[in-house]
Formats: structure tokens, C-alpha cells, sequence
């Protein structure tokens, strides 16, 4: 089963230089979240609640008087007396939320990894807090891209910083970086997931999961309780 979420996060550098200062890049892969867990099950109840209107997707991540910052994706119930409207290439409409049902914060670790790490976790956590202020039973999910490559180079205007020159390789300081991860920022959330890959960012611009089938079955695991804590919350 393929999952429209971890194939962004793919295109995301294959074929293509990855730009890490392009601040769309992290909704962009979590909107997606909410197609795959629409696909996942035609009878549940999150698929039920979104074709009746019930929720939709908040681009901008602002609920109407609450004051807390937006996440890279979230959904929640509709205001009342507003109306669903379509998201092109997309199965779950969006428009203006009461709250968050679902919020989900997406980072990516391509390089220096340690020297930021800090302020990763730090950014992650905060989010996951800033969810639940605007709904304290939210469901919080948080999903970091963790590159393992032997070397990798990330580019600022028109100049190269390839590892080995500028700073250690990814495949050095990742090991660290996901014990951190996995320490500080995972009891942050109501769902973390790593995404290990290898992708250097040199043409032709090659991409590669560690462990395709175990992404997959993580991925998939987590889609599923998300879909049954979701029932539960709503029959309560």
C-alpha cells in the first residue's frame, strides 16, 4: 500500500535540489496526512465526519479566538454557518476550525544536525504544546526526516556546502540526533515517527529509504491508532 505522505516526503528531494530555507515544504508533507487517513479505511468514522462537512483541513491553522501558533498541518470541526471548500488534488476540504482534532508538525534533518538539534526538539515540543492549547484533547503528531546519507550537500543562493568540507556527514551525526529525538521530543507527541532516507542533493539528485517496508508498517501503525483514537474522542 503506497501513502501519499511518505511519497511527497520522497519527491521532496528525489530528482530535485532540497532547499532547506522554503518554509512550505513542512505543510506541504503534512497535509497529506489527512488524505492517507481518509483512504485508509472507507468506513471509518474520521472518512464519515469528513464527507458530511463535519471537518476539514485549516491551511492557515487559525482557530477564532485562540491564540497559539499554527502547525504545519491540522484539522478540526467546522465553524458553524461556514461551508467546506474544495482543496485541489485533495479528498479533504478545507475551511475555518473551532479547534484542532488533529495537528501534526513535520521537520526535516538533512545536515548539521547537532548543531540544531536543540532547537528542533525545542520547535516540535512547542508546537505539540501549542495544539493542545487550542484543544486539550487533541491528537498531536509529529514526524522528523532523518538523513543518513555518507555525505550531502546543502546550497544558500548560488554557493555549495558540501559535508566533509562544511561540517560532519549526516551518516556521522545521525545516530545522535534520533537518540535525541527519541528522548526529548517523542513524549511530546501522541504519535512520533523518524524517517530515516539517504539523499545527498547532488544531481542527479538520488533518494533512498534505510527500510522502505518498515517506514511503510510505521507509517500504517500510526495511521490506524489515529483513526481509532479519533472514533473514540468522538463517541465520547
Amino acid at each position: 500500500m503506497s501513502f501519499k505522505l511518505l511519497e511527497r516526503f520522497e519527491g521532496t528531494f528525489r530528482g530535485v535540489p532540497y532547499y532547506h530555507r522554503n518554509s512550505q515544504l513542512g505543510n506541504r508533507i503534512a497535509d497529506l496526512l489527512f488524505e492517507d487517513l481518509y483512504h485508509l479505511d472507507p468506513q471509518s468514522r474520521f472518512r464519515n465526519d469528513v464527507n458530511k462537512g463535519r471537518i476539514v483541513l485549516n491551511p492557515k491553522g487559525v482557530s477564532p479566538g485562540l491564540r497559539a501558533r499554527r502547525g504545519d498541518g491540522s484539522l478540526g470541526p467546522l465553524i458553524p454557518g461556514r461551508f467546506p471548500r474544495p482543496f485541489e488534488g485533495h479528498s479533504v476540504p478545507v475551511g475555518p476550525t473551532a479547534e484542532v482534532d488533529i495537528g501534526i508538525e513535520v521537520k526535516i534533518l538533512a545536515k548539521a544536525m547537532i548543531k540544531q538539534i536543540d532547537r528542533v526538539i525545542s520547535d516540535l515540543c512547542g508546537q505539540a504544546h501549542h495544539f493542545t492549547t487550542k484543544s486539550p484533547d487533541a491528537l498531536t503528531v509529529g514526524i522528523v526526516g532523518l538523513n543518513v546519507a555518507s555525505s550531502y550537500t546543502s546550497y544558500e543562493s548560488e554557493r555549495a556546502y558540501p559535508t566533509g568540507t562544511y561540517g560532519p556527514h549526516p551518516a556521522a551525526e545521525a545516530p545522535e540526533a534520533e537518540r535525541r529525538l527519541r528522548d526529548s521530543a517523542e513524549r511530546c507527541f501522541s504519535e512520533f515517527l523518524i524517517l530515516p532516507f539517504k539523499a545527498t542533493n547532488v544531481t542527479p539528485y538520488p533518494f533512498e529509504w534505510v527500510n522502505l517496508d518498515r517506514t511503510n508498517d510505521a507509517y500504517a501503525a500510526i495511521l490506524s491508532r489515529l483513526l481509532r483514537q479519533y472514533a473514540r474522542q468522538e463517541d465520547r
